[in-house]
């Protein structure tokens, strides 16, 4: 199963955000194991960064950023994804718009975030971790 992981999602298991951070810890660590194909859209790095060292050292969280890379594939942003993003009228916020952008790109067969309804639009269906993590411990 291939996976289109939020920032959100990210940002539960790197700051270990209760009571979120078991199942995104689940949920990467199944993509760690190879049970499930994760993609993360590429700007979610620079935004998890952003907002990481404000609590941890720059250099601690590039680390962790390699070890994150090593598990899951970035689907890139390019000039294609940013122009559909622009003109899509569905989608009320730009930045979930390119996450579903890099959905449709990477093939997935779902959108896995905490905040299901900014993804109302989507023709992809959309699960919550612990959805996602009720399917993969079935």
């Amino acid at each position: 199963m291939q996976i289109l992981i939020d920032t959100n999602v990210l940002l539960d298991y790197l700051a270990k955000r209760e009571p979120f951070f078991d199942d995104a810890r689940q949920i990467l660590a199944a993509c760690s194991r190879g049970n499930l194909d994760g993609i993360v859209a590429a700007h979610s790095l620079p935004n998890i960064i952003y907002i990481m060292r404000k609590y941890i050292p720059l250099g601690r969280i590039k680390r962790i950023i390699i070890d994150l890379c090593s598990i899951v594939e970035i689907e890139s942003i390019d000039a294609v994804k940013l122009h559909e993003a622009l003109h899509d009228q569905e989608f009320n916020d730009f930045e979930d718009c390119l996450q579903y952008q890099c959905a449709l790109s990477g093939d997935v067969d779902y959108i896995v975030t905490r905040n299901p309804h900014d993804f109302r639009a989507s023709s992809i269906p959309v699960i919550s971790p612990h959805q996602l993590c009720i399917l993969i411990n079935q």
